[in-house]
């Protein structure tokens, strides 16, 4: 169904944005970027948030429930919510998840040498004290971001039951939002604990991740330059269900 548009058409520019997101999640899913990239990772999630939900606006102004709906969402939930999540995660990790494995670490290792004073301990005794901080950490992220396992699923049940409205778009979202239902559904499992091993779905997520950005910026391309043209510049594939 074809849209008419009181404004230019904002599409593009939510699609851009969508793959900031891709790119930036994909990076830390593939173990490109630790902890300490978080804050940044939140900064430029709160831009996308910016776009995504003028963009969600004013298509939902000119009638186009599905790209409205979706981007309004991913607006809030994919951009803003995920933001303040991963600057929790690096909040919590940095200066209380860390901090107190570190001390609880400490305090075992003097309990354990009979001494009082950790500058007391050998070398050796605190490496091996050491050595299970990141595990500590590790857990206490983990039963954290259990709730997001949860809440992420309504997203991605959201995605996915809007999904077959995209079968009357081009098969390139179809085939994006396709590709962003199984990372949604992989996040679930991972964050919940439910099923998939995160050594195995994270980098599996990351690719999928990657994939996405890239189509979505393609068709941002697409859109804007066949738009200006008035002719097919970029190859768009026509619609499998009329």
């Amino acid at each position: 169904m074809a849209h008419e548009h009181s404004f230019a058409t904002p599409a593009p520019a939510g699609l851009a944005a969508l793959a900031v997101a891709c790119f930036g999640f994909a990076a830390v899913f593939l173990g490109k970027v630790d902890v300490s990239g978080f804050p940044l990772l939140a900064a430029w999630l709160l831009g996308g948030c910016l776009v995504q939900y003028t963009t969600a606006v004013m298509e939902l102004k000119d009638h186009n429930i599905t790209g409205g709906c979706v981007f309004l969402f991913f607006s809030a939930f994919f951009m803003l919510a995920a933001a303040l999540s991963v600057f929790a995660k690096w909040y919590s990790i940095s200066f209380i998840f860390g901090p107190k494995a570190v001390k609880e670490a400490m305090d075992a290792a003097m309990a354990a040498a009979g001494v009082a004073d950790v500058k007391m301990l050998t070398p050796e005794q605190l490496v091996a004290a050491k050595a299970g901080i990141g595990k500590a950490v590790g857990g206490m992220v983990g039963k954290m971001v259990h709730v997001e396992g949860w809440l992420w699923m309504a997203g991605a049940g959201f995605l996915t039951v809007v999904t077959p409205a995209y079968a009357k778009s081009t098969p390139l979202m179809f085939i994006l939002v396709i590709l962003v239902d199984i990372v949604l559904w992989s996040i679930v499992g991972m964050d919940s604990g439910w099923f998939g091993d995160p050594k195995t779905l994270k980098p599996f997520a990351g690719w999928l991740l990657v994939a996405v950005g890239w189509i979505g910026i393609y068709m941002a391309g697409a859109i804007t330059c066949n738009t200006v043209y008035g002719k097919p510049v970029f190859f768009v594939p026509k619609p499998w269900v009329k």
